[in-house]
């Protein structure tokens, strides 16, 4: 005898196949065997004890606040238990109801939807990056600057103008960088480290723009700008990028430049701006309202023409976060497949591994490769990393040992 915990519906289906389930009884049983604890953070009184009945009816539950019972209270957050097959019965049940419980059982239908995606495919420019279950990509880190805070910034005043160094800086970590396994390079020329000063427009330019057109002709491998500027967007996208990697959330004058060059988008999000965004960020339901902005990030750039299946969604390990946030948004990774895209993941060096290990930037690499793992297997569909060879071994592992059997 074994008890199973069974992570998603290929591991489930894959058991039932294993002692000859006939293929139509796995079709009916699978939505049986998954089961789902959902958060609503506020909802009416009302609509909350006619969720609970409902779910009742059907063998799950709604765990809602004793005064949402009692009548004391007008409003109340609500857990909502049960399987699969109980919430699709649910949502054709309020699909009929009043109290804008319609509305809610069409977002529970997406939601459930979008948390049960694990394949993606992204198409960027020339290349076709394909996203499954246990098939981790890695994004390589160029800083093209001086004051990166992992100390690996490789701007000096003389890179530009000086072609072989500027050849050397290519041929010996960025084409390196391609080999040692990183499906993405990400080219960035301004540091967004917590107290970092803006650069100019022209001197970013200056930094980034001569690289990427360099490497866009001798790596095999689709090139993201890290950048929150429209102009720089437009630029690398011009010479070869096809990927634009925004920390800021996607304003709508990078949306447009995005959407005009059909780019692929990472949408971070981040609490204020690079120079101020450590002072002590403050949340209330730190998950929930990162979720929220992204949501609502994501529509936006929709609405501003970016194909929904070119976005990538981050949510911004070190941007505006504490060291406990930064923990709790590692360990609850998956809570993001609720918007239905891939997500990326940037624990590498940053400083709350540093806070643990009591280690220097350029040594927390265990450290980083520690997180990568953790962030993989709880549904990371790309790693950003500065120690590419070590990140792509660790996934290499990571995705063998899950994919055993």
């Amino acid at each position: 005898m074994r008890i199973l915990q069974p992570s998603n519906h290929n591991e489930l289906k894959k058991l039932m196949q294993d002692i000859k389930v006939d293929p139509y009884g796995i079709e009916i049983m699978l939505p049986k065997a998954s089961s789902y604890v959902i958060k609503i953070n506020s909802l009416s009184n009302i609509s909350a004890n006619i969720l609970k009945q409902e779910m009742l009816s059907f063998g799950g539950d709604v765990a809602v606040a004793r005064g949402a019972l009692t009548g004391k209270a007008s409003r109340t957050g609500c857990l909502l238990m049960g399987n699969l097959a109980q919430f699709n019965r649910l949502v054709e049940k309020l699909n009929r109801q009043p109290f804008g419980l319609d509305r809610l059982a069409h977002d529970l239908s997406d939601n459930l939807a979008n948390y049960q995606k694990d394949e993606f495919s992204l198409c960027l420019g020339s290349h076709k990056l394909s996203l499954k279950q246990n098939k981790t990509c890695i994004m390589g880190i160029v800083n093209l600057t001086p004051d990166s805070f992992s100390g690996d910034g490789l701007h000096t005043a003389k890179l530009i103008t000086h072609s072989s160094k500027l050849n050397a800086v290519i041929k010996t970590i960025i084409e390196k960088m391609a080999d040692d396994g990183a499906d993405i390079i990400d080219i960035g020329g301004e540091s967004t480290r917590p107290g970092a000063r803006p650069v100019s427009v022209k001197e970013e330019l200056g930094r980034t723009i001569p690289v990427i057109k360099k490497i866009a002709k001798s790596i095999n491998a689709p090139i993201s700008i890290d950048n929150y500027k429209p102009e720089v967007a437009r630029a690398a996208l011009d010479n070869g990028a096809s990927l634009v990697n925004d920390i800021s959330g996607l304003s709508k004058a990078m949306a447009k430049v995005v959407a005009k060059y059909k780019a692929g988008v990472v949408i971070m999000h981040m609490k204020g701006k690079p120079r101020t965004m450590q002072d002590s960020p403050v949340y209330k339901f730190l998950l929930d309202e990162i979720i929220e902005y992204l949501s609502k990030s994501i529509d936006r750039a929709v609405d501003s023409g970016v194909e929904r299946e070119k976005i990538i969604i981050d949510p911004g390990i070190g941007f505006g976060k504490t060291p406990e946030h930064n923990l709790e948004i590692l360990k609850n990774l998956r809570d993001f497949k609720i918007l239905g895209r891939p997500i990326l993941a940037g624990p590498s060096r940053k400083s709350f591994i540093g806070k643990i290990l009591n280690k220097e930037p350029k040594e927390r690499i265990f450290g980083s490769v520690a997180a990568a793992v953790l962030a993989a297997n709880n549904g990371a569909n790309i790693i950003r990393a500065h120690d590419v060879m070590a990140v792509k071994q660790a996934m290499k592992v990571l995705n063998t040992i899950n994919n055993a059997g």
